[in-house]
């Protein structure tokens, strides 16, 4: 039986909300049917006050074995390196995460804040907010670059805002299950088997990307055109299976016409949502996208984009569903 102890830091909860949405293997199975042993969360543990301490100081001092620390949020430094934006069990909540660290067999950030310091760690980050082991793209975090786990792995960053709960069920039933070992990580620390591929993989409407045809206006999203060239879609640049391990099993942001905003990569929110560049593709000279696929670059996209629209055929151009 694997134990786990889950905290929350600087975060609105939403991947705790996601997670017990989780149908394949749901949060119950979890405990019934893979063994883990949930020692406390905010939002399930039945302890409180100094029973719900004498959880935590167990696990911090080694009294009580520790196989997955998962923290959800970020790690609050301010103000002046105190961490006492952030009070838990009358602690702050980074020496926790310091000492429960130290003692876990493997660590676990789930979500954006707890992977890279996400919509907390934006500028101007007023709590001094980082991620684990990152904050936005730089390595280091809150544990630094060298940081290992007991078993000698770094922080396992889940991304996302939220998480879709199965990534986090199937990642924990593979660590409880003795298999940890075998989760191949991306160099961002990600599992590839969910982080390889690209938002855009699965897509419904990869058909109009491919002969750059795009949507002029939101409504046409699920019916016709990209949303990549005009509404600021990240599904071409981001590292997630959204389209592939689909939200309750029938949808995704961009089949319901909402473009990817990318958060599962550690820039999000982009350009530090500054006004107009929310749902708002960035261009060059008010014409050439300022990031393009990755992979290519951009006298090769802008020549593939010219030479599609001219091969584009007429259905690419036409509404594809009908009443």
């Amino acid at each position: 039986m694997a134990t786990l102890l889950w905290l929350q830091g600087g975060a609105c909860s939403g991947n705790t909300m996601s997670f017990l949405n989780a149908e394949e293997p749901s949060a119950i199975d979890l405990v019934t049917d893979f063994g883990i042993d949930v020692l406390w969360h905010p939002s399930l543990g039945m302890e409180l006050g100094e029973q719900a301490q004498k959880i935590l100081w167990d696990c911090a001092n080694g009294n009580r074995p520790l196989d997955i620390f998962v923290m959800e949020g970020t790690v609050m430094l301010g103000p002046k390196g105190t961490g006492r934006y952030d009070m838990f069990a009358e602690r702050p909540m980074k020496d926790w995460v310091t000492d429960l660290a130290k003692q876990a067999q493997i660590v676990v950030a789930l979500g954006d804040c707890a992977c890279w310091g996400g919509i907390p760690a934006t500028e101007p980050n007023p709590t001094d907010s980082v991620g684990l082991q990152y904050l936005k793209r730089q390595r280091g975090g809150f544990l630094g670059p060298d940081f290992r786990s007991k078993m000698g792995l770094p922080v396992i960053n889940i991304p996302g805002c939220p998480i879709h709960p199965d990534w986090v069920t199937q990642i924990l039933v593979a660590i409880a299950s003795g298999r940890a070992g075998d989760i191949a990580l991306d160099e961002l620390q990600r599992p590839q088997t969910f982080f390889k591929s690209f938002t855009q993989t699965g897509c419904t409407r990869v058909q109009f990307f491919e002969y750059k045809q795009s949507t002029t206006e939101f409504g046409q999203g699920t019916r016709t055109g990209c949303l990549f060239y005009e509404f600021g879609c990240r599904g071409p640049v981001t590292r997630s299976p959204c389209n592939r391990i689909l939200w309750n099993r029938q949808s995704s942001k961009t089949r319901a016409g909402m473009p990817c905003t990318g958060c599962t990569e550690p820039e999000f929110p982009f350009f530090d949502l500054k006004p107009g560049t929310v749902f708002k593709t960035q261009k060059i000279s008010g014409s050439i996208p300022k990031e393009v696929p990755t992979g290519t670059d951009h006298v090769t996209y802008m020549a593939h984009a010219a030479a599609a629209r001219v091969a584009a055929p007429q259905w690419s151009k036409e509404d594809m569903f009908v009443v």
